[in-house]
């Protein structure tokens, strides 16, 4: 039985509580792209799984908090906020929009659009 696309999402955003940079990856297609918008898109399962990999070294997780999630058809928008969860304890609330189109129950493409200002405040 394959899953929705929203299905697909939903278990997706899941699983960055517990990030697993090979796990997360393998949900992308093999040329997928994950690009978040204020930075330049990483392209292909590989190199997503290197990014997701250094973006998490410094978190144990990150809980997406989803607020509304709407799917049309292989299209799923949702509007969130993604909570970093520091290693030194503290945490980074960041609210997110996030549009992914699914193909095959794979992610062809996430796009991810949040203000970086939030981000590099919260990091240091």
């Amino acid at each position: 039985m394959t899953r929705s696309p929203d299905e697909v999402v939903t278990e997706f955003c899941a699983k960055w509580a517990n990030p697993d940079p090979t796990e997360l990856a393998a949900h992308f297609t093999e040329d997928g792209v994950y690009h978040n918008i204020p930075m330049d898109p990483v392209t292909g399962r590989e190199a997503i799984a290197a990014f997701i990999a250094k973006f998490t070294a410094t978190v144990d997780g990150i809980d997406f908090r989803v607020h509304r999630q709407v799917s049309s058809g292989n299209l799923v928008f949702n509007e969130r906020t993604d909570v970093m969860r520091f290693k030194d304890g503290r945490e980074l609330p960041l609210p997110v929009a996030g549009v992914f189109d699914i193909v095959d129950g794979q992610i062809a493409s996430w796009r991810d659009y949040f203000d970086m200002g939030t981000v590099t405040a919260g990091w240091s």
